[in-house]
């Protein structure tokens, strides 16, 4: 699978996932802003599409909010100057359903009756439209398209006379998956969903407060990792410190899996555990579950190359970079004729010869979406020499769409919901294929399999078992199919 920054390879062009969003918030901390920035370049591989700061220096508050890359649209100096303050929450962004319109991008900025707010979002409400219905019909107006303007609705309507019971009482009405960070004059709020879904982490920089999706956003500016967030787990921060409360019924953790195969940064460590060693521990289940007679390994870069790693030590095989790919490819390459389309695999990848000539190749990838990348890759070690082409998938087939805040294609779209792994197999045109089983996925992450009556981690994309009630989604086969509604993401 291609990375979520990668420019398609083909006219299917969205052969791949693309990673929900990144938040980020400092409360305490003079250089707030520019300490945000910083942040969301750590998380730029969580959404690539547009990005937003909101800062407050005790009198105002300020927004910037681009479209662009961070490094692109925040790097003047003139940009971080006017974000003044001392607290400030940021937010990188992957459009799903609605576009990518100025008026989606987070943070969204509110001025309520008692003073301003602002919210970033990284997850997908599965209920936002069926509570926007209502809010409409009660008056309300929505400006943007984003489910996360739910969010400031219901704070902004609730009857409570302060803003932690407001907040309380507004995300008990939501569902679905949301990681969320907000600020006002006084506080910085982050929340989880009661199922945990999607990551938040708590962080400290020299007495200064953080809150942030991965923990390698902590590493880029030198602060403190303290703890993830618990699932259903409410903080507070103010001048006097922070404060944990519990609005939700406890429910039993459903963690994304998928952070671990894609998702995560390999650096990040998720829930405890370190993403790069659970990529390599899938690697060697891998291994295990699918031996195959080979002379080399070798990644597809570079979301395959830990799996890879973890593969060639368990099967006592070389490993090497068999593909080599271009990191300076911009994202809006124009490819003007068919035969230059043709050529679109290798602007981003192109094959080491010298290293797979005559051999016998395992292709290890992350996962396999719509298939036509994957295809393309194969065809270019094939034409590059390779003797033999096996590709082996570091994830069990993704059979169905994600409906908390990742953008899939629709399910009759995804390769493995409508054929076997033998027809998969001869799609892509490789001698064999083999994925990982899903009980192999649940022991690379350190359990002993898979709890089947009540599971362990949401896995919804490869067994179609949803955590939570899809209310704006029923009979739905995507978020995509629904036109009115935008992901938070």
């Amino acid at each position: 699978m291609a990375d979520a920054d990668d420019t398609p390879f083909s006219s299917g062009a969205d052969d791949r996932f693309h990673d929900e969003c990144g938040v980020f918030g400092i409360f305490g901390r003079q250089d707030a802003a520019a300490i945000v920035t910083l942040g969301l370049h750590a998380l730029q591989h969580r959404g690539q599409e547009a990005a937003g700061i909101v800062s407050y220096d005790g009198s105002q508050f300020h927004v910037e909010r681009h479209v662009g890359l961070i490094g692109d649209t925040f790097t003047k100096q003139s940009v971080i100057d006017r974000l003044s303050g001392t607290r400030a929450i940021g937010h990188t962004r992957y459009a799903t359903t609605g576009g990518a319109g100025l008026r989606n991008v987070q943070p969204l900025f509110a001025e309520l009756a008692d003073g301003g707010i602002a919210v970033a979002h990284n997850g997908n409400l599965t209920n936002a439209m069926t509570v926007q219905r209502t809010l409409q019909k009660l008056g309300a107006i929505f400006t943007s398209t984003s489910d996360t303007e739910t969010i400031l609705h219901l704070v902004a309507t609730s009857k409570e006379k302060d803003i932690n019971s407001r907040f309380t009482e507004a995300v008990r009405q939501l569902e679905g998956a949301f990681s969320l960070v907000a600020l006002t004059a006084k506080k910085m709020i982050g929340c989880r969903d009661p199922l945990g879904i999607r990551p938040l982490v708590l962080g400290d920089l020299d007495g200064a407060w953080i809150l942030a999706s991965e923990t390698c956003a902590l590493d880029i500016i030198g602060a403190r990792f303290v703890r993830d967030l618990k699932p259903g787990e409410m903080v507070v921060v103010t001048t006097k410190g922070i404060e944990s409360f519990f609005p939700f019924e406890p429910q039993k953790s459903r963690f994304c899996i998928f952070e671990y195969v894609y998702f995560a940064r390999p650096d990040s460590s998720v829930e405890g555990l370190n993403v790069y060693d659970v990529r390599k521990r899938i690697g060697a289940e891998l291994a295990i579950e699918n031996p195959v007679d080979a002379d080399i390994v070798v990644p597809v870069p570079d979301s395959g190359t830990p799996a890879a790693i973890g593969f060639a030590q368990q099967a006592n095989l070389p490993f090497e970079l068999g593909i080599i790919r271009n990191h300076y490819v911009g994202r809006t390459f124009i490819q003007p004729g068919d035969s230059i389309r043709h050529m679109g695999v290798k602007l981003k990848h192109n094959a080491n010869r010298k290293m797979i000539e005559g051999k016998r190749v395992v292709l290890v990838d992350d996962s396999i979406v719509r298939g036509t990348t994957s295809q393309k890759i194969v065809q270019m070690v094939r034409d590059a020499g390779a003797k033999e082409v096996h590709m082996r998938i570091a994830s069990p087939p993704t059979r169905a769409s994600c409906f908390y805040g990742v953008d899939t294609p629709e399910k009759s779209k995804l390769l493995a919901s409508r054929m076997s792994i033998a027809e998969m197999a001869d799609f892509i045109r490789v001698d064999s294929l083999g994925f990982l089983s899903i009980e192999g996925l649940y022991r690379a992450v350190g359990e002993t399999g898979r709890n089947s009556d009540q599971p362990q981690f949401c896995d919804a994309c490869f067994t179609g078992e949803y955590p939570t009630r899809l209310l704006d989604f029923e009979g739905a086969d995507n978020v995509r199919t629904l036109s009115l509604l935008a992901s938070g993401t």
